[in-house]
């Protein structure tokens, strides 16, 4: 019962923690900061922090409820299905997405241009549509998981 506890806020404290970082703090340095490149630049290296987490934190607590669901907890079933997809989603954007991204601003910034100045805007838009649509998934999964995590055993 403890080690069920203790997952549940490990999962409460990470997913919180994604969810203040990407809808308070990511806002926040575009709002106060007066250059989008460098907000952009601050908030790619807060999101793939935040990624590099995702993974080390979803792969642990995929441990725990695997050992839950050997222990004959029916729940953690889903639970390890809902944490495999932000596993995933985690992945996604920490090692593809932000670094492809990361690459694209970094190139712009050797020719003295925004990345949104040079040819590669159209697929720094589709690259920062796709990542966004990957944190809200993870978001929304993140939420899921929470409430699966805190309710009553069946």
């Amino acid at each position: 019962m403890q080690a069920q506890r203790v997952f549940s806020l490990i999962a409460g404290i990470w997913v919180g923690s994604f969810i203040t970082i990407g809808f308070l703090v990511v806002p926040i340095l575009f709002s106060s900061l007066g250059d989008r490149q460098i907000a952009g630049m601050v908030a790619a290296s807060l999101l793939k922090a935040t990624a590099y987490i995702g993974v080390c934190i979803s792969t642990i607590l995929m441990v725990a409820a695997h050992y839950f669901v050997r222990q004959n907890q029916a729940r953690y079933r889903l639970i390890r299905w809902i944490l495999l997809a932000m596993l995933a989603c985690a992945i996604t954007a920490g090692f593809i997405l932000i670094p492809w991204m990361n690459a694209l601003r970094d190139q712009a910034l050797s020719l003295g241009l925004s990345v949104r100045e040079t040819s590669n805007a159209e697929l720094f838009n589709r690259l920062h549509s796709v990542s966004s649509m990957v944190f809200m998934i993870q978001t929304l999964l993140g939420i899921y998981l929470v409430w699966q995590t805190t309710k009553n055993a069946d």
